[in-house]
């Protein structure tokens, strides 16, 4: 059993002079960066097929521009890679890549984000336009400002803060990978890294996409869920027919669709998929309170599943129907429907197969198949579940760099949302030291209106990444 449950430690001061020093250069350098984080915000870099491709090609742009700024990296460039196989395949959309060598023996640290972002749904769900970053209190809002523009920024500031403590001749090796299509799967990545491999390569990556435990606790990201997404179309007519003529006789497919769908949970809302399986987890305490308080669950709503919370969050299976192509209620007729398609999202615990999952959903939905409706299956995209090995150096280093920004232990977190690619980066680079971070809170609400970035938490974010790069510039590579 893995133990996720946290060990809170009282706040502490730091007795490291550097880690004082870079402090102060991180507040003297935070309104730039905040100022260049807004600027990034403005950006709709939404990396979605439906969305203008312009707005990613101008964000990496953008990036990239404050990267040759630092004035550290050898090389700095924005390239794309193909997706799937042969001379026509399309190219995905553009990233930043940067590297300066290692020299004297230090290690190298590949530091990753992703520039592009979510779409930001219909305005009128946002309390200020989601491409106009807005502060109110202490919470920067906008699409993006969190998730995960503000993980570049992180890497950018905490660079900067480096630079201004120990100098710009640098021992460190720092490789740069900024993505920019994370957000609709991550589909030419694999290709990017086996193309950009002499670029990319390290011996710790840091991926700063993920969740504090709370705005004043720290936390490393240990265990992800990983994912299986369709489309499922389910059918039974070959044409549409009058409701009332025919109603009650034959079945459409919207009903055969609620019936099949149906049969994916049990009563208590838990994953009533055979074959799909639980990780061994032990989770903190985290009463249904506070899962209320932070996901807005509405008055006489219980939450579904069994287990602890957190066990149903980062350890169970979960599946969510996404989207549903049908008619509007405002265009609705009489008739009855032919086909209807859904998508349908599963979240799968660590240590299962994401093929072995794929397969299991398939077969539980064809052996369901209500009044013999014909299914198919199609655009599938699959994530790998990661479970974070902790024993190495760099999660030492990393612990102690978060425990001295924050003044506070950092605790182990599983993530319910998956990261799939890092198990394509532990794939193409099996020696690195994986170390996923981030800049968000429980209230970040990243994929939904009115994201924001809580600015105590991202200042504290920068110092330790800065912390971080300090350790490894003192450190050997051996």
């Amino acid at each position: 059993m893995t133990d996720l449950r946290p060990d809170v430690q009282p706040a502490r001061d730091s007795a490291d002079p550097t880690v004082e020093r870079l402090r102060e250069a991180v507040e003297a350098g935070f309104p730039r960066t905040v100022a260049d984080l807004t600027r990034l915000v403005r950006i709709p870099s939404v990396s979605w097929a439906a969305f203008d491709p312009a707005h990613v090609a101008a964000s990496a742009d953008a990036v990239a521009e404050l990267v040759r700024d630092l004035g550290v990296f050898d090389l700095v460039d924005v390239r794309r890679a193909p997706i799937g196989e042969g001379d026509g395949a399309a190219l995905g959309q553009p990233a930043v890549v940067a590297r300066r060598a290692a020299r004297n023996g230090r290690p190298t640290v590949l530091l990753y984000a992703h520039h592009d972002v979510q779409p930001p749904g219909r305005d009128e769900d946002w309390d200020s336009a989601p491409f106009e970053p807005t502060l109110r209190g202490d919470r920067l809002y906008g699409r993006g400002a969190a998730d995960d523009k503000a993980g570049v920024m992180a890497h950018v500031a905490a660079i900067r803060a480096l630079i201004d403590v120990v100098g710009e001749d640098l021992d460190l090796g720092i490789a740069l990978f900024i993505e920019g299509e994370e957000e609709f799967g991550s589909r030419s990545f694999a290709a990017f890294l086996r193309e950009n491999r002499d670029l990319l390569e390290a011996d710790a990556i840091v991926v700063a996409d993920s969740n504090n435990w709370d705005v004043d606790t720290p936390a490393l990201t240990v265990a992800l869920r990983g994912n299986v997404t369709f489309r499922l179309t389910v059918s039974t007519l070959d044409h549409a027919s009058h409701s009332g003529m025919f109603g009650g006789a034959v079945p459409d497919a919207m009903l055969a669709a609620v019936r099949l769908l149906d049969s994916l949970w049990d009563a208590d809302g838990a994953v009533a998929v055979e074959g799909l399986r639980s990780a061994d987890l032990a989770t903190p305490d985290y009463p249904e309170a506070q899962l209320r308080a932070e996901t807005g669950l509405l008055d006489g709503v219980e939450p579904v599943g069994r287990g602890s919370i957190l066990s149903r969050i980062w350890a169970q299976p979960s599946i969510t129907v996404t989207g549903i192509d049908a008619p509007s209620v405002a265009n609705a007729s009489n008739t009855l429907l032919p086909s209807v398609s859904v998508r349908l999202s599963a979240r799968i615990a660590p240590g299962q197969d994401a093929g072995e999952a794929l397969a299991a959903l398939q077969a539980h939905l064809r052996e369901r198949a209500p009044f013999g409706a014909h299914l198919a299956i199609d655009d599938v995209d699959t994530g790998q579940p990661f479970l974070v090995d902790t024993s190495g150096w760099a999660v030492a280093e990393a612990r102690a760099a978060m425990a001295e920004a924050w003044g506070r232990e950092p605790v182990d977190i599983g993530v319910g949302g998956s990261i799939p690619f890092i198990s394509e980066l532990v794939e193409e680079f099996p020696a690195a030291q994986i170390l996923v971070t981030g800049v968000e809170d429980p209230d970040s609400r990243a994929h939904s209106p009115n994201e924001s970035l809580h600015l105590g938490v991202f200042r504290r974010a920068v110092l330790t990444e800065a912390a971080l790069l300090a350790r490894l510039q003192a450190r050997s590579s051996a």
